[in-house]
């Protein structure tokens, strides 16, 4: 069984993609201070929270254990101690329960090797991509992942810093690590910067495989290309590493496509059936107002479907974490005879087929409309925008169960105590 530390855990895309490999694994920590993922994270893992267990909990107590962790509304601010008396109670029930429910350490700066367990297989760290994406030129922020830069793609190296503790504490650094992110950590600005984390790596003794994958080549009808690092530690084991570098040449996944005959269209994940008085609801809140600005994006992107009707041989652009922009994912385009909303010529794509887009499943996004929280009014934790930022930070699942895939076979060809002591028997007869 893989032992799994999902560090900048989002939704959980990882742990999704070892249930769909049907991976034998538990996840023993997750770190996330994002509430709103770290909410939907739990939910759809677990299912519904057991709040019943925190019924002796005041709201004073509540707000006591909570602001003990430096969560965040946004993903990019600690939250204040008002905005946090200020929640609900059901709402802080819900972040304790979510915290406590997947051990999850919240804040990556906070971080030792103390916090993780000796026996760590897997370490995944999908730091944020915000300052290495092409949007952040238009903020005209080009820092990366630079050291002590203080923005959030440098927190890639709180991940040296817990290695480095491992080897401090005199603990076994975890058999691989695995990360992603955008490809833009592969260009001119940023290559010297990753060059010196692969380095860094070697050195601790990892062998490291970089791969640059379109999820379109894994049966999902979206172009999402992102950068991925195997790294296997291997030590000074010169054969193992031998090994394990033919290994990933003989099965490289960037040679990989699925067979045409398995890939899905577009038909499997957009909800074009109206007569689904959920879908339709979902279609009409995706829906905006006719102005020029909307004009411009009816224009200028791909039209992935009419009325019901898939466009064949249409794949969606890349999801984001906002589709009510231009470029966006693509849009589905209304004809005279079906306008959801008068007036209005076409809809984005919705929260729900975005989840589907990223591997999700249609059940996972049930269980956090079943199980939101309102927040206030007309409010609820997961609102529509807060599930299409979610979906759009996470990962393409499918591409990540071949990913672990690899990792369980080379796991168990070459660094399971049974290949290991089978390996010495030999030598030794």
């Amino acid at each position: 069984m893989l032992n799994v530390v999902e560090t900048f855990s989002g939704i959980g895309a990882q742990a999704k993609a070892l249930s769909k490999a049907n991976i034998e694994h538990r996840v023993s920590a997750t770190v996330e201070w994002e509430i709103g993922a770290l909410y939907a994270y739990d939910i759809i893992h677990n299912g519904k929270q057991h709040l019943e267990d925190y019924r002796h909990h005041t709201k004073e107590s509540l707000v006591s254990e909570v602001s003990k962790y430096n969560l965040s509304n946004n993903g990019k601010d600690v939250a204040s101690y008002q905005s946090i008396v200020n929640m609900p109670i059901l709402q802080l029930k819900a972040i304790l329960h979510s915290i406590e429910r997947n051990n999850n350490l919240v804040d990556i700066n906070q971080v030792k090797a103390s916090s993780l367990e000796n026996d760590v297989d897997v370490l995944t760290y999908s730091f944020p991509c915000q300052d290495l994406s092409v949007s952040s030129h238009w903020w005209k922020n080009n820092t990366g992942i630079d050291r002590d830069s203080g923005n959030r793609s440098s927190l890639l190296w709180e991940i040296e810093r817990i290695l480095i503790d491992f080897q401090k504490q005199s603990k076994p650094l975890p058999k691989f690590l695995l990360m992603e992110n955008v490809t833009a950590i592969l260009s001119k600005r940023h290559i010297a910067n990753f060059n010196i984390w692969r380095k860094f790596l070697e050195e601790l003794g990892y062998f490291n495989q970089t791969y640059t994958l379109n999820s379109k080549n894994f049966g999902i009808p979206q172009g999402r290309q992102r950068t991925y690092m195997i790294s296997v530690f291997v030590g000074k084991n010169k054969q193992k590493a031998a090994d394990i570098d033919q290994f990933f040449f003989d099965n490289n996944l960037e040679n990989y496509a699925i067979d045409e005959s398995h890939m899905e269209t577009l038909d499997n994940y957009l909800k074009l059936n109206y007569n689904n008085e959920i879908y339709k609801k979902e279609a009409i809140e995706a829906t905006p107002n006719f102005t020029p600005s909307r004009e411009k994006i009816l224009k200028n992107n791909i039209v992935l479907a009419t009325d019901n009707i898939v466009d064949k041989g249409i794949i969606a652009r890349t999801i984001t974490t906002k589709q009510d922009r231009n470029p966006n994912s693509g849009i589905i385009r209304y004809s005279q005879n079906l306008e959801l909303v008068s007036g209005r010529k076409y809809r984005n794509i919705t929260p729900r087929e975005a989840f589907l887009l990223m591997g999700f499943d249609e059940n996972d996004y049930n269980q956090l409309i079943s199980y939101n929280i309102q927040t206030a009014e007309n409010r609820t934790l997961l609102s529509p925008s807060k599930l299409l930022k979610l979906a759009g930070n996470s990962i393409v699942v499918n591409v990540l169960v071949e990913i672990f895939k690899q990792i369980d076979e080379i796991n168990n060809t070459f660094l399971s105590e049974k290949t290991l002591n089978e390996k010495v028997e030999l030598t030794t007869g």
